[in-house]
């Protein structure tokens, strides 16, 4: 059976990072995208993911099933916690952004810091990653940090302001943990702008680690 991704995003911006990801690294596999900005903007307004989005993230993700995905990759750490929902629910799998970034941190040091420039994605990442650590029997201790200003600054387009604080706040966590997580997809240009070696520690970002994860999953295309 000839397999096809959808891809359901909470922004259009993402649509290309996750499309040359794809294209890199399941090549020859059929994918679609699916982008529901509302998703994202009523759970910033809620302050939380709400029931009522969850249910609207499975709606979506039912309807990329019907139009004929074989698998479903959830690009959104805000919406993640829904994914546990949808795999109740479809017999296909559901691959949320942020579960192999968990795994690996969990697997790279005790000490884990968590950033992220919107609270929406702080904490749903942070217990994903305790739980991750818990699952495993390791255990962590997790640091979450809030980069204040940075999601506002792109937002209005000041993409620079952005990587700017993202960069100050990744050297002031790195004297605190082991390893640090980018609790967002699109915070991970930060790093190609990075000099290599230039924190103690090392900072991993989910979108390429996902990737992997559904390719290991779903296997080579032979269609």
């Amino acid at each position: 059976m000839e397999k096809r991704l959808a891809l359901i995003h909470t922004s259009p911006v993402l649509v290309p990072m996750f499309d040359a990801l794809c294209r890199e690294k399941l090549s020859g596999m059929e994918r679609f995208h699916v982008v529901d900005e509302s998703l994202i903007r009523n759970t910033i307004s809620a302050g939380a993911l709400e029931k009522i989005t969850i249910r609207r993230l499975v709606a979506h993700i039912g309807s990329a099933f019907e139009a004929g995905a074989t698998a479903v990759f959830v690009t959104c750490s805000s919406i993640g916690p829904g994914v546990a929902v949808a795999r109740q629910l479809f017999d296909q799998p559901v691959f949320r952004v942020d579960e192999a970034m968990a795994a690996r941190a969990v697997a790279m040091g005790r000490r884990i810091g968590v950033l992220a420039t919107l609270r929406t994605t702080l904490q749903p990442t942070a217990r994903l990653i305790e739980q991750t650590g818990a699952d495993s029997g390791a255990g962590c201790e997790v640091t979450a940090s809030l980069c204040e200003g940075a999601f506002e600054a792109v937002l209005s387009g000041d993409g620079a302001r952005h990587d700017e604080l993202v960069r100050k706040s990744l050297t002031s966590l790195a004297g605190h943990v082991d390893v640090i997580v980018l609790a967002q997809a699109s915070m991970a240009r930060v790093l190609d702008s990075r000099p290599h070696g230039a924190l103690s520690v090392p900072v991993l970002s989910s979108p390429a680690l996902a990737v992997e994860q559904i390719r290991e999953a779903l296997g080579p295309d032979r269609s």
